[in-house]
C-alpha cells in the first residue's frame, strides 16, 4: 500500500494566456517565447533573464497602480511576495523535475520557478510541462515549488529507486512539510490559493513490473492534480533493440530493450495502476466533503501523439535525441512534447473555480 498524506488546498489558475496583450504577471518575452510581447495597461514587459520577461505593474509610471497587489513576507523572509500570488507545490520524478532546492533562491515574481531559473534543469534540456504551465499557460502569478526528483518512486521501502540518494515521493513530501512557512501553511499560502500535484509511478512500475503483486494506488490527498503513468512500454528504451543515438544511462530503467512479452506485461501493469489511481481520485471526492481532484490522462495524451506523430510535427514515434523527434532520449519525451503536456494540463484546469 502506498504511503498516505493529506494536504489542504487548491489555487485558482486560469490557464492559457491570450497571445495579444499579456495580463499582469504574465510572461511577455524570452528565448523561444512565441506568445504576446505587449502588456495590458499600467504594466510593462520587464526583462528578468534571457528566458523570461514579465508584465510588471507600475513599472512604466511612478503613479500608483490599481493592479499593484499588496505584499507579504516570502518563505525566505526577505523577498516581498504579492498577496494575490498563487502557489503550486509539485512532486514527482524526472518527468517533472527542474532541479529545485528548497535552501536556495525561492520562487518569486519574475522568477516563478526559483532555482534554477526558467527553464530549470530537465532530463532532456529545454522546458518541461510544469515550466509551460507555470510561466506560459496561465493568467495569474503562479509560484511553483517543484520538489520532483529524478528516479523517484513512491516510497523507497516499497520499490527501491535506482540509487539510495534519490528522494522518493514520501521524502519529497517530508521535505515540503519541513520547510519553514511552506509546509506549515503560514504566511505564503492558504487553502484557497494553492495546488498540489503528483506525477509518479513510472519508476515504481519500471523497477518492479516483472514482480508479482498488486499495484494499489492508495494515495490519500485533499484537492490534488494527479497525473497517471504514460505508456513508457512504448519508449525506445523498452521497445527498441538498437538505435542510431546513444542510450540514456543516468536513471532508473537500466535495461536493454525488452521482449514483446515484457512490453505487454509492463503495459498491463501500467493500465492496472492507472485504473486504481482514477478510482482513488474519484472516491476521494465522494468520501470527503470539500475534496476536489483532477486527473490528467498522460497515457492517452502520449498515445494520441505516438499513434500519429507527424500530425503533431514529430518525425516518427521511435526516434530520439534529434531535431523533430518525439523522444528527447530513450525514456523521456522531448521538450516540444512537454510543451504539449503543459498546455494539456492548462486545458484541464481552465475555467475551474477552485
Amino acid at each position: 500500500m502506498l504511503t498516505k498524506f493529506t494536504f489542504a488546498a487548491l489555487l485558482i489558475v486560469s490557464f492559457r494566456t491570450a497571445l495579444a496583450q499579456q495580463n499582469t504577471w504574465a510572461q511577455c518575452g524570452g528565448n523561444g517565447w512565441t506568445g504576446g510581447t505587449t502588456c495590458v495597461a499600467r504594466t510593462t514587459c520587464t526583462y528578468m533573464n534571457d528566458w523570461y520577461s514579465q508584465c510588471i505593474p507600475g513599472a512604466s509610471s511612478s503613479a500608483p497602480s490599481s493592479s499593484t497587489p499588496a505584499t507579504s513576507t516570502s518563505a525566505a523572509g526577505s523577498t516581498p511576495t504579492p498577496a494575490n500570488a498563487n502557489y503550486w507545490f509539485s512532486f514527482g520524478d524526472s518527468y517533472t523535475q527542474t532541479g529545485f532546492l528548497n535552501n536556495e533562491t525561492l520562487p518569486s515574481p519574475g522568477n516563478p520557478l526559483g532555482n534554477p531559473p526558467y527553464p530549470g534543469y530537465t532530463a532532456v534540456g529545454g522546458v518541461n510541462w510544469i515550466d509551460q504551465a507555470t510561466t506560459v499557460s496561465n493568467h495569474s502569478l503562479v509560484l511553483t515549488y517543484n520538489y520532483a526528483y529524478g528516479g523517484a518512486t513512491i516510497d523507497a521501502s516499497l520499490v527501491a529507486p535506482y540509487e539510495p540518494t534519490v528522494l522518493s515521493l514520501t521524502d519529497q513530501v517530508n521535505e515540503f512539510l519541513a520547510q519553514p512557512d511552506v509546509g506549515t501553511g503560514t504566511k505564503i499560502w492558504n487553502t484557497s490559493n494553492t495546488l498540489f500535484s503528483v506525477w509518479i509511478g513510472i519508476n515504481d512500475i519500471g523497477n518492479s513490473y516483472y514482480e508479482p503483486g498488486d499495484r494499489d494506488a492508495n494515495v490519500g490527498a485533499h484537492n490534488f492534480l494527479f497525473i497517471n503513468v504514460p505508456p513508457v512500454d512504448r519508449s525506445p528504451l523498452v521497445a527498441l533493440s538498437s538505435h542510431k543515438h546513444q542510450p540514456y544511462t543516468d536513471r532508473a530503467h537500466q535495461m536493454l530493450a525488452q521482449s514483446t512479452s515484457a512490453q505487454a506485461l509492463e503495459k498491463s501493469v501500467i493500465a492496472g495502476f492507472n485504473s486504481k489511481l482514477a478510482d482513488r481520485a474519484s472516491n476521494l471526492t465522494t468520501a470527503h466533503t470539500g475534496v476536489k481532484t483532477w486527473v490528467w490522462d498522460s497515457n492517452t495524451a502520449f498515445g494520441q501523439v505516438l499513434d500519429d506523430p507527424t500530425a503533431y510535427g514529430f518525425v516518427d514515434s521511435t526516434s530520439y535525441g534529434g531535431t523533430g523527434d518525439f523522444w528527447g532520449n530513450n525514456l523521456h519525451p522531448s521538450s516540444a512534447a512537454q510543451v504539449i503536456w503543459g498546455n494539456n494540463v492548462g486545458d484541464l484546469l481552465q475555467g475551474t473555480v477552485w
